[in-house]
C-alpha cells in the first residue's frame, strides 16, 4: 500500500474515531484517548520541526547554487514572484467578492459578540511603519539566533546568501557545496524515514481535532464560517488548477495524486511549514519537480504564497464592518487587499503572527482590533482548509516555475555539447 493511501485511510479513521471520543466526553476512555493521542502527535509534529529548519537552510544553499550554476536563478525568481502575486491577487479578489455577494455579517446582532471583545486582550497597535520595522529586525538577525529560534524567513535570507557566495566563488568552495548537497541528501532520506509515521501521526491529529474542538460555536458563525471555507476550497479546486492547467501543462488530477499525501498533512498539522519536507518529496518524486527548483520555490513559497490566508483575511475585515453596520469604500477595500497581503507574506517574521497580523488589516481601515475575538472561537477550524490550499499554491507554482526554467536549460545544454 502506498504511503498516499496509507495517509488517506488513516484521515478518514482518524475523524471517525473523533466523532467517536465525542460520544464519551469526560470520561476516562475520552482522557486516556487525549492522551495517547496527544503523545503521538506531538512526537510526529515535533520530528518535523526538528528537520524543518535544516532542511529549509541545505535546499535553499543547493537550489540557488545549482540554479545560478544554470543560469535559471533570475528567471527562477522572476517567475515564482509573478506567480506568487498572481495567486494571491486571485485569492483577495475571489474572497472580498464572495464577501459582498453573500453579504456576510449583515442582519447579525453584534450584542452577541460583545462580551467577548471586552474580555479580549489586543497586543499594541500595529501602525504599517511598526510593522515593516519590526518585520526588517525579525528577519535580518544573528542566523544562529534564527537557528536556534526557528525563524523561517531570517534562515531562507541567509540561506539565500551562503548560497550567493558559492557561486560567487566558484571552484574555490567546491567541497562547500559538494558537503551542502551532501547534507541536503542526509535531510531528504531522514524526511522519508519520518514520513513512515505520517499516517499515525495523522490519524492522532485529526482524531484530537475532532474530539477538542467546539464546533458548535459555529451556529452563530457559520455563514461566515461557509462562505470563507467556500471560497477557499473553489479557490484551490478550481482557480488554481486551472493555472495550473494553463501556465504548467499538468492535469490537475494527476497533481492532486500527486500532492495527496502533502495536502492532507496540512489538513491535520494546520501549518505549511510543518508539512514542508513533504510538499518538497511529493513535488520531486510525485510531480517530477527537479531538486534544485522545488528546493527554492517551495521554501520561498511557505513565506511568501498564503492564498488562503490572505483570502481569509480580506473577508474577514468584510465581516466585521458589516458587523459593525460600516459600508467600506471601494478604496477601502483595496486598502485592505494590499495589508492582507503584505501581511501574509511578513506573518512568519513577527511575533502572535497571525493575531497580529489580522490586527493590522482591521485597523488599516479604521476597525477595531478587539473584534478580532469574534473570530477565534472559529479560526482553528478554518485554518485547516486556508493552510491546505497555501501549501497546494507553493507545489501549482514549483511546478509552472520547473517548466518554464526547463526550456532555459536546453540551450545552455546544447552549448556545451557543441562547445
Amino acid at each position: 500500500m502506498s504511503l498516499n493511501t496509507q495517509i488517506l485511510i488513516a484521515a478518514i479513521l482518524g475523524v471517525a474515531f473523533g466523532f467517536l471520543l465525542n460520544l464519551f466526553p469526560q470520561t476516562s476512555f475520552f482522557n486516556a484517548s487525549l492522551y495517547g493521542l496527544g503523545i503521538i502527535s506531538s512526537v510526529f509534529i515535533g520530528l518535523l520541526k526538528m528537520l524543518l529548519i535544516p532542511l529549509i537552510f541545505s535546499s535553499i544553499v543547493v537550489g540557488v547554487a545549482n540554479l545560478q550554476a544554470g543560469g535559471q536563478l533570475s528567471r527562477t525568481w522572476k517567475i515564482t514572484l509573478a506567480c506568487c502575486v498572481t495567486t494571491t491577487t486571485l485569492a483577495l479578489i475571489l474572497g472580498l467578492a464572495c464577501a459582498h455577494i453573500f453579504e456576510v455579517g449583515k442582519g447579525v446582532d453584534v450584542v452577541m459578540f460583545q462580551d467577548a471583545m471586552n474580555q479580549h486582550q489586543t497586543p499594541d497597535t500595529l501602525t504599517p511603519a511598526s510593522f515593516f520595522t519590526n518585520f526588517i529586525q525579525n528577519t535580518l538577525i544573528n542566523p544562529f539566533k534564527a537557528f536556534a529560534e526557528g525563524n523561517v524567513l531570517a534562515v531562507v535570507v541567509f540561506a539565500l546568501f551562503i548560497g550567493a557566495a558559492l557561486v560567487k566563488g566558484g571552484e574555490k568552495f567546491r567541497s562547500v557545496r559538494k558537503l551542502s548537497q551532501q547534507f541536503f541528501d542526509i535531510m531528504m532520506l531522514m524526511i522519508g524515514w519520518v514520513m513512515k509515521l505520517a499516517p499515525l501521526g495523522i490519524f492522532a491529529l485529526l482524531a484530537k481535532l475532532i474530539s477538542t474542538e467546539d464546533i458548535s460555536v459555529l451556529s452563530r458563525l457559520a455563514e461566515f464560517a461557509a462562505v470563507v471555507t467556500g471560497t477557499t476550497i473553489f479557490h484551490g479546486a478550481v482557480v488554481l488548477p486551472a493555472l495550473l492547467w494553463i501556465f504548467g501543462k499538468m492535469n490537475p488530477i494527476t497533481f492532486f495524486k500527486g500532492t495527496r499525501a502533502a495536502l492532507i498533512t496540512a489538513f491535520a498539522t494546520s501549518s505549511s511549514s510543518a508539512t514542508m519536507p513533504l510538499s518538497m518529496k511529493c513535488a520531486q518524486e510525485n510531480l517530477g519537480v527537479r531538486p534544485q527548483t522545488a528546493g527554492f520555490v517551495i521554501p520561498l513559497g511557505t513565506q511568501l504564497n498564503m492564498d488562503g490566508t490572505a483570502l481569509y483575511e480580506a473577508a474577514a475585515a468584510l465581516f466585521i464592518a458589516n458587523l459593525m453596520g460600516l459600508d467600506l469604500s471601494l478604496g477601502q477595500q483595496l486598502v485592505v487587499c494590499a495589508t492582507a497581503m503584505i501581511a501574509s507574506l511578513g506573518a512568519p517574521g513577527i511575533p502572535s503572527a497571525g493575531m497580529v497580523t489580522m490586527i493590522m488589516v482591521l485597523q488599516s481601515v479604521g476597525l477595531p482590533a478587539e473584534a478580532i475575538a469574534i473570530l477565534l472561537p472559529i479560526d482553528r477550524l478554518l485554518d485547516t482548509v486556508r493552510t491546505v490550499v497555501n501549501v497546494q499554491g507553493d507545489m501549482m507554482i514549483s511546478v509552472v516555475v520547473d517548466r518554464h526554467t526547463k526550456d532555459l536549460e536546453q540551450p545552455a545544454l546544447q552549448h556545451k555539447m557543441h562547445v
